[in-house]
């Protein structure tokens, strides 16, 4: 018996090795992709407000390269994405049932969706929003504004990846619950830390005045309600398809 464990946790860690090394792959010819069109992204950045009304430095040989390679990589990462999430689905498929693997299958299309979506959200709506207010403390100090590319691009990502993977909460929640892990009676009961959580969230990478903070919190509030809506339905469905008549006497 202990053999055949042995020989099962092997072969699931063969199988992570192999998972992970695709993944690899995938990241490094899509980086190439990535490579190819950096130069591309970031003059469009540069030509795209805040970028338009500043002008970006470089305090360190370095900060070009550095610069170059991280949009190349945001590129990578968000073409290998669904590729990413497929490797990650084929390998607990088969610890789920059939109609688990159907559906989690169906999720990841929806789960790249609202990734771009948080971006999209994080970058034309938030960021601008911080920049505007962090320029008018700059100039009500009278300070020059001096931006390297470097601290430039840190203070996007740190405002744009939260919001990102804020924004796959209603995808990762009616996951959990066709998985019989969460329900809409436990998203109820915790609602009020749960905004208390997205309250501190919102704080954290809006600039520090309530308008700011309504602004980015009233989406994740809303973020929250659709899941605990999702959660329902999806509750509903699978309370439905366990009382049928077909359930009960066992027929497939």
């Amino acid at each position: 018996m202990q053999m055949k464990e042995m020989m099962s946790l092997v072969e699931h860690l063969d199988e992570l090795r192999t998972r992970i090394i695709r993944i690899l792959i995938a990241i490094i010819l899509t980086l190439l992709v990535g490579f190819a069109f950096a130069q591309k992204i970031l003059l469009f950045l540069k030509q795209t407000p805040p970028a338009t009304t500043i002008t970006w430095h470089v305090f360190s040989p370095m900060d070009g390269i550095r610069i170059y390679m991280l949009i190349a990589f945001a590129i990578s990462l968000t073409l290998t994405l669904p590729f990413i999430l497929y490797q990650l689905w084929a390998f607990v498929k088969k610890g789920l049932t059939k109609e688990e693997q159907t559906a989690t299958l169906r999720y990841i299309p929806y789960t790249c969706l609202c990734f771009l979506i948080g971006v999209a959200f994080g970058y034309f709506i938030v960021f601008p929003m911080c920049m505007k207010f962090t320029i008018g403390i700059t100039e009500n100090l009278g300070l020059t504004q001096t931006y390297g590319v470097s601290q430039y691009f840190s203070f996007m990502f740190n405002i744009i990846l939260p919001l990102s993977l804020a924004f796959e909460l209603p995808i990762v929640v009616m996951f959990l619950t066709k998985l019989r892990l969460l329900n809409p009676k436990l998203l109820h009961k915790v609602r009020r830390y749960a905004y208390l959580i997205l309250i501190i969230t919102a704080s954290l990478i809006s600039p520090p005045d309530l308008i700011s903070h309504l602004m980015v919190a009233i989406p994740l509030f809303a973020l929250y309600e659709i899941s605990i809506l999702l959660s329902r339905v999806v509750d509903n469905r699978h309370t439905k398809k366990s009382n049928s008549p077909h359930v009960e006497l066992g027929i497939s």
